[in-house]
């Protein structure tokens, strides 16, 4: 009798069998979609009311406050509140009517990238989407770490904590992404709840400081005429303004973030009761309330905060080193409304900064676990919530000691992310608008994707830094796709399987006298080759010309797909030849899946014949993983063994 297990052993294994359990609860909250499969019809319209997740994606876009007056007057000086109308009406004419468009054509949240992968096929298509992951990794992950850095800088730089937290910057900015994945380890509607009181919190201190800030204006009658005259004189008149406006309006890009996150959140926007996964019109009006709503709203805040702020504050504390710098909002809530609420408002900023992490690592919950596992490019629990919270968290970590903490390191990689994802978009709805005949709306498109690949292109030229970020981002995200679908090559891969009438009375037929399939790569398909194949595969096999047989041939599709259904039609060829004929991305796995099946639909084990194929080991492994084809016998025989360890239900294979 085996002595029991030690009560100490036992617990521990509880303890392991519990923390597995939370780490891949509700593995497919943001992977829906995983292998091919739609989500049920009934649950497509729950969800959250656009307004609360508006207030997620918020937390990004209107966190830029923090720092986008600072960056106008930096770029454009007294020309600061033009630049910033001009940053208005791009938002407001462009960047909103493309993701509105974004949000009707691909309403499970994966934003363009979806869009233009149909334009590609195979690996051409996979590596296109994989380059693209790479610059919205890099948007945002760099989102995570750049909001932290200046949340720990406007906390080190308060009055009150500058010299306990001086020279604390990279420790402080950890702990502050430490924090933002616990949120997300607790529970996505937590995330939702925390910004919904923080985006409150926030807009309302600001519109204090507007308020205040205005009055102080215009309580002073010669502030306005004062900034007229200089810029009358540095600029000349209106047309050289706005010329100038344009050329300065690359550097103020970064207050266009949050249309990607808020096309990348959209699946937790709820519906209508009768919505469908095929139309969810709910899901698509309510994004839509919640794109227009934060453009609107930031907008107006742009326009009076770059106003007040330039009017207001001396142009030297807005450099490297001044008062103002990165923190203009702030600097007036403290110069106008006390140190008290000036440290309130620093609190909220703060706060609203660290949590301006929380949109992006829900971007990326829904976006990698929708391509990644789906191409067989990430292992299965990359579509679980929790162990991919850790993994982006220690990212952060990564590049938040890389750069140290620095936001203006981190800005042209932010930047570049940004502008690469929003040209994405432009171009991807513009294509969808020229296929769908709308002449007018395609034009218009066009002209708002030159300008997004003009601002592209110039910030890249000008913060080259960001694109070596985003490239390796890119090759890291390759290189870890390949290596994961390298080592699940032999897995089933195969979702389900459908035999139609004419397969499923083969299978019957076969099944009273032992079922015995050949793989036959399809030919000149006459019926000499069905011919000089049997009768090969007889002689070397000894299979007696009474036994039944079946020919089983493969259609190579797309090799670069990973999981799909495997359907099966029945075929009898030259009146005598009976043949499954199946479509799939790979041979090998069809097969094992094929004979797997009829195993369990017959219970019986089904025995398959090949011949060996001729050429070198390796290249016939490269012709596999890359084309689904190679040496098919032995990995048909792996495929089977990694899916049925028991060898006595296990199909047999035989090559002669």
């Amino acid at each position: 009798m085996a002595a029991p297990a030690p009560a100490g052993s036992a617990s521990r294994a509880s303890v392991r069998h519990r923390l597995r359990a939370w780490m891949l609860e509700g593995l497919a909250d943001m992977a829906k979609h995983q292998k091919g499969a739609q989500p049920p019809p009934e649950t497509a319209h729950k969800g959250q009311r656009w307004w609360r997740v508006m207030c997620l994606t918020g937390v990004d876009y209107f966190s830029t406050l923090g720092y986008q007056p600072g960056i106008a007057a930096l770029a454009a000086g007294l020309l600061s509140p033009i630049a910033t109308i001009v940053l208005v009406l791009v938002t407001l004419a462009g960047a909103l009517p493309v993701y509105r468009r974004v949000a009707e054509e691909s309403p499970r949240g994966e934003g363009s990238i979806a869009m233009l992968e149909r334009l590609l096929s195979f690996w051409k298509g996979k590596l296109f989407v994989l380059t693209l992951l790479g610059f919205a990794a890099t948007d945002f992950l760099i989102t995570i770490t750049l909001s932290a850095a200046d949340a720990s800088t406007h906390l080190i730089e308060n009055p009150h904590l500058t010299d306990v937290l001086h020279d604390q910057q990279v420790v402080v900015t950890l702990i502050l992404v430490a924090l933002l994945g616990a949120v997300f380890l607790k529970g996505f509607l937590e995330a939702i709840g925390v910004a919904v009181a923080l985006v409150a919190i926030y807009l309302a201190l600001n519109a204090v400081v507007v308020v205040v800030g205005l009055w102080h204006v215009f309580k002073a009658p010669h502030v306005v005429p004062d900034w007229s005259h200089a810029l009358t004189l540095d600029h000349g008149n209106l047309l050289a303004m706005i010329g100038v406006a344009l050329l300065v309006f690359p550097k103020l890009a970064l207050g266009l973030s949050g249309f990607e996150t808020g096309v990348a959140v959209m699946p937790h926007v709820e519906g209508d009761p009768d919505d469908t996964e095929e139309r969810p019109t709910g899901r698509i009006r309510g994004t839509k309330k919640l794109l227009t709503t934060a453009a609107v709203i930031m907008s107006v805040f742009l326009i009076l905060t770059s106003f007040i702020t330039t009017l207001l504050i001396p142009e030297d504390a807005f450099k490297p080193g001044g008062e103002a710098n990165g923190r203009a909002l702030a600097f007036l809530s403290h110069e106008y409304l006390g140190s008290a609420f000036g440290t309130v408002y620093d609190v909220s900023t703060i706060a609203i900064l660290w949590f301006a992490g929380a949109s992006a690592m829900a971007g990326l919950l829904n976006l990698m676990p929708r391509y990644l596992p789906r191409y067989g490019m990430a292992p299965h629990w990359a579509r679980a919530v929790r162990p991919m919270v850790l993994v982006f968290t220690l990212i952060a970590f990564l590049v938040t000691w890389i750069f140290h903490a620095d936001v203006d390191a981190q800005g042209g990689a932010y930047a570049t992310g940004v502008l690469v994802l929003m040209s994405s978009a432009a171009i991807a709805v513009t294509i969808a608008a020229r296929r769908a005949g709308q002449r007018r709306w395609a034009v218009g498109f066009t002209a708002i994707s030159v300008l997004f690949l003009y601002v592209t292109v110039v910030n890249v030229f000008e913060r080259p830094d960001g694109v070596k970020i985003g490239a390796c981002f890119i090759a890291g995200i390759i290189l870890v796709s390949f290596l994961s679908r390298m080592a699940r090559a032999f897995e089933l891969r195969v979702t389900s399987v459908a035999l139609d009438d004419t397969a499923e009375r083969f299978v019957r037929d076969a099944a009273r006298r032992g079922i015995r399939f050949i793989a036959n790569e399809p030919d000149q398909r006459d019926m000499a080759e069905y011919r000089d194949k049997l009768q090969q595969i007889r002689t070397d096999n000894d299979i007696s010309s009474e036994d039944d047989v079946i020919f089983v041939e493969v259609t190579v599709g797309d090799p670069s797909e990973f999981e799909s259904e495997l359907r099966v039609r029945g075929e009898v060829l030259h009146g005598r030849y009976r043949v499954l004929c199946l479509d799939s991305s790979t041979i090998s796995n069809a097969l094992a899946a094929l004979l797997l099946h009829v195993r369990d639909e017959t219970g019986q084990r089904p025995h398959i014949y090949f011949e060996w194929t001729e050429g070198n080991p390796f290249a016939q492994f490269l012709r596999f993983f890359l084309f689904g084809q190679g040496e098919v016998a032995p990995v048909t025989r792996e495929v089977l063994r990694e899916a049925e360890p028991d060898r006595g239900r296990r199909p047999r294979v035989h090559v002669g």
